[in-house]
């Protein structure tokens, strides 16, 4: 996540989900897995979606507030804001500028284990990477901070959190994205049926990937349904796993 990106059309989308499920009770924890600004594309810039304020009417007021302001003016910290989701807030940059390498692994340490401290206890814990599950091309490098680590979802999840974690769509089939995610799950010993995947279909095309806590399961199956119906199938479509 980076400060240019609050309150675009992906954070009504995200946000949304998550609202479904805190309404249904469950608590909640956001680690933004927050970057530095980049400049070099124009992700961010989708700030105009009326179209979908009959989705969630509420959200869609308070994130328009934040849309309007200027793009080296919006702050993640503007979200952080209990009428926009009410949920505990993990926001300790994840920075990698100026290190090397053994001091980005030793400084990457240190940020999960405050986050974990800082999220533990909640129902469900939502990363969200710049670019979602961690790559082996990445693995390593100054740009590995744009990813979460599978140890790191796998923390929060033995943890008796159920997790959601952003995964970004590049040029690979939704069966690829499909496959990471059940591997995943198979190697923290989650079956396939407390896995879910919903594909976010509006502009650049993403996906929030569930590994759901068993006993979490038929409530967060019931808010999908429940969401779909009330409009939000003009955002999302359910993966098939």
């Amino acid at each position: 996540m980076q400060d240019r990106y609050a309150g675009d059309i992906g954070d009504y989308g995200k946000i949304g989900l998550l609202r479904g499920l805190r309404r249904s009770g469950l608590s909640i924890g956001v680690n933004w897995y927050l970057v530095t600004n980049e400049q070099h594309n124009g992700d961010g810039r989708f700030t105009d979606y009326d179209d979908l304020k009959g989705c969630d009417e509420a959200l869609w007021k308070e994130l328009s507030k934040v849309a309007k302001f200027d793009p080296d003016k919006r702050k993640v910290s503007l979200l952080e804001n209990k009428h926009i989701l009410n949920a505990r807030y993990y926001s300790e940059r994840l920075d990698f500028q100026n290190k090397a390498k053994p001091e980005r692994e030793e400084f990457r340490k240190k940020w999960h284990e405050k986050a974990v401290k800082k999220l533990k206890g909640t129902d469900i814990v939502f990363v969200d990477p710049d670019n979602g599950l961690l790559v082996p091309s990445a693995d390593g490098t100054v740009k590995e901070n744009k990813y979460v680590r599978p140890e790191e979802i796998a923390e929060y999840y033995d943890n008796g959190s159920s997790v959601v974690y952003y995964q970004h769509k590049a040029r690979r089939s939704d069966d690829f994205y499909r496959d990471q995610h059940i591997r995943l799950a198979e190697s923290i010993g989650i079956e396939r049926d407390c896995c879910l995947g919903m594909k976010f279909i509006r502009t650049s095309l993403r996906y929030y990937f569930f590994l759901i806590q068993p006993e979490y399961k038929d409530m967060i199956d019931a808010v999908i349904v429940e969401m779909m119906a009330a409009g939000w199938d003009k955002c999302f479509e359910v993966c098939k796993l």
